[in-house]
This record gives C-alpha cells, sequence and structure tokens, in this order.
C-alpha cells in the first residue's frame, strides 16, 4: 500500500496559511516535497504534517523560522532532543536577558521624564530665562542682562 502524499493546497488549508508559505518553508529548509508529478506539482509526504504542526508551536514560542532551522537541523543530529532543549534554554535566557535590558532602559527614560515634569512644574514661565530657577543652565552666563542686551544690538 502506498502513501497518500498531499498536495500543496490541502497542507496550507490544513495549516490556514498560503501555498507560498509552504514553499517558503520548503526553501529555508524546513519542510521537504516527496516528489513532483509530471506538471511538476508538489506532493507532500503525511509527516510534513508533524513537521508544519511543530513548526506552528515553534513560532508561537518566539522562535524565528532560521531559529526552528537551526532546532531540525539539531533533531537531525541528536534525535534525543537534548541538544535542542538546550538551545531552546539558551535562547530564552538570551532573551530574558534583553527584556531586562528594555526594561532598564524604560526605568531610566521614565525617570527623566519625571525629572522633566518636575522641572516644568518648578518654573514660572516656560519661555522667559527663569534665572536662579535654572539649576543645570548650559547656557551659563547667557542669561546675564547684560550678555542678552549686548546680543539683542
Amino acid at each position: 500500500m502506498t502513501e497518500r502524499l498531499l498536495k500543496i493546497g490541502e497542507l496550507a488549508s490544513l495549516f490556514g496559511v498560503t501555498s507560498r508559505t509552504i514553499r517558503y518553508y520548503e526553501e529555508l529548509g524546513l519542510i521537504e516535497a516527496s516528489n513532483r508529478t509530471e506538471g511538476l506539482h508538489r506532493r507532500y509526504p503525511a509527516d510534513v504534517i508533524i513537521r508544519l504542526k511543530r513548526i506552528e508551536e515553534l513560532k508561537r514560542l518566539g522562535l524565528t523560522l532560521g531559529q526552528i532551522r537551526e532546532f531540525f537541523m539539531l533533531y537531525a543530529e541528536d534525535p534525543s532532543g537534548e541538544k535542542c532543549r538546550l538551545l531552546m534554554l539558551q535562547i530564552y535566557e538570551d532573551q530574558k536577558k534583553e527584556e531586562e535590558a528594555k526594561i532598564l532602559e524604560a526605568r531610566r527614560h521614565i525617570a527623566q521624564i519625571e525629572e522633566n515634569i518636575t522641572a516644568i512644574k518648578e518654573k514660572k514661565s516656560f519661555f522667559s530665562c527663569p534665572g536662579d530657577e535654572c539649576k543645570d543652565c548650559s547656557f551659563d552666563g547667557f542669561c546675564d542682562e547684560s550678555v542678552y542686551n549686548q546680543l539683542k544690538e
């Protein structure tokens, strides 16, 4: 008895993707057509369904197609899955570090915004030079009335 081969459109509709997506996965080496008909139509073995399910799962976990390809290559080398498990841990540890760095940067940005809010609340007039209100004026001496008058002339 021969195994039933699936058409590209059948696979695409099973997974709610386009035929182009299936072809793209094939180009990336994520799946493989078992043969082509005389009209060069792709035919896929049923085990491609399992690979497509894994691709969906790994994408939901936040992996890129390149990382997914790496997982499939590792699995071919080590069917025990240990190398894949270790790679997954490394990916998540890296993602965690990136997110923690974003949080730190966001906290710095929020602190700067809070400083700006406080500074603006303390100023009597936003567009006039407040003199003593400028604690960290980068235009040192510019507010001095004599300097200001010279520039106006």
